[in-house]
């Protein structure tokens, strides 16, 4: 599983502060603490705080300062091209690797952030969203998915690179939300071949709900067993993780041992 760390953004208030603030320390505490729990990339979202004029500005800061911790992938969270573009730049100095969070499925933004994934040889993650909305229905979302997959096959980046998000709405607002969601990542994993990647923006669905850490845990290993092979989650929730690596474990998709969380978190 391909877990993007969620806890870089400035929504959350010790991230936010930092940034506020300029100070360097909590930002590259939280890198590493979602690393060492076994993150794969990094989210840096600069929240709704900063100013929409100093957004870009913010965002080379934020992923200059992780870029001091660490050379894993960044993921860089935004809807505005040009703050994008800075991040992205900032992100593959030196062609480390970066992963484009995200591009809706409207056919000028679809060729914007395809043009800007080729240019820095970055992986990006194509939302079930276009000018009409949220897609609500799995054919809805399944046709904004392959206009994703023929963009990026247009722009020369290769499908590999592309993770596809079928948007899981918070269950207490629509629960018929996460069974749509489901059958639509069996049905992307057979758009092509090889298949392109999925992936979820987790804490969505559990937002606002008395059990959310219950209810995200659960749909977790339900989209592994459906085929889902990236999140994006808090890494630092261990009981999240635990099912998480275990599902993966019985699905066959690591070794078992008696240690095998230990092994996944050591890994």
């Amino acid at each position: 599983m391909y877990v993007i760390g969620e806890r870089i953004n400035g929504m959350f208030t010790d991230i936010g502060n930092a940034i506020a603030a300029k100070d360097k320390k909590p930002v590259q505490a939280m890198a590493e603490k979602q690393l060492a729990a076994g993150a794969s990339a990094l989210d840096i979202n600069v929240g709704t705080r900063v100013p929409k004029a100093d957004r870009a500005a913010v965002m080379q800061w934020l992923v200059e300062t992780v870029r001091e911790v660490t050379n894993k992938p960044l993921c860089v969270d935004t809807p505005a091209l040009e703050t994008m573009r800075v991040g992205v730049a900032a992100a593959a100095k030196g062609g480390l690797p970066v992963v484009i969070n995200s591009t809706i499925g409207q056919q000028d933004k679809l060729e914007a952030f395809m043009a800007l994934a080729h240019e820095f040889d970055a992986s990006i993650i194509g939302l079930s969203i276009d000018e009409k909305g949220v897609a609500a229905t799995c054919e809805e979302k399944l046709e904004i998915a392959m206009r994703t997959i023929a963009a990026a096959m247009e722009a020369g980046v290769d499908v590999e690179k592309v993770y596809l998000d079928p948007i899981v709405l918070p269950v207490n607002v629509n629960q018929t939300a996460p069974g749509i969601v489901l059958e639509t990542i069996r049905q992307i994993k057979m758009l092509s071949d090889p298949a392109p990647h999925v992936v979820v923006g987790l804490s969505n669905l559990g937002q606002g709900a008395l059990e959310k850490h219950l209810i995200n845990r659960t749909f977790l290993v339900m989209a592994i067993g459906a085929g889902m092979d990236a999140s994006i989650h808090d890494p630092l929730d261990e009981e999240l993780t635990n099912a998480m690596v275990t599902a993966e474990l019985l699905l066959n998709k690591s070794i078992y041992s008696d240690s095998y969380l230990k092994a996944y978190r050591q890994g």
